[in-house]
């Protein structure tokens, strides 16, 4: 019998759940903290790996979840364009307030607040991709299309 997820990955579950869409979390032996690490641990490539990072605006001071290939770095410039504010990186504690996750385990649903999400499209070179379940060692496999589906984001380039 396997053991029951930790509350935050329960969180998850939940709601993709709520939003039709049907996934398995898997525990992962190794962390899955980077993208390499959580390539690693599924035998995926590192371009099929979800970053779920949160930002937030300087003007707003609104939280902004861009999901991220793996294989990419996100470009100042093209997400100031894209979301018509400068982003700049909170502390881990605003990333807990605002998702409810611990960096390392940020996923693209579930968050604990109602987030902006933008996703990049380089994750539509892919016919599935993985990405953060609650935990660093807690991950699901998606199709792009679902998960951008379920997530509500916004589609675009991030470099």
């Amino acid at each position: 019998m396997s053991e029951p997820h930790p509350p935050a990955v329960r969180r998850v579950a939940e709601a993709a759940a709520a939003k039709g869409l049907k996934i398995r979390i898997v525990r992962t032996e190794k962390s899955a903290r980077s993208a390499q690490e959580a390539a690693e641990a599924v035998g995926a490539e590192v371009g099929q790996i979800v970053k779920s990072l949160v930002f937030r605006g300087k003007d707003s001071g609104e939280p902004h979840l861009l999901l991220v290939s793996g294989a990419n770095r996100v470009e100042d410039s093209t997400m100031t364009g894209a979301l018509g504010e400068a982003l700049e990186r909170p502390d881990a504690a605003y990333v807990r307030e605002v998702t409810g996750f611990a960096i390392g385990g940020v996923a693209p649903l579930g968050s604990s607040s109602e987030i902006a999400v933008y996703m990049d499209e380089d994750l539509f070179r892919f016919a599935t991709v993985w990405a953060a379940a609650g935990s660093p060692n807690h991950v699901f496999e998606v199709v792009p299309l679902q998960l951008r589906s379920a997530t509500g984001a916004r589609l675009g380039p991030v470099r």
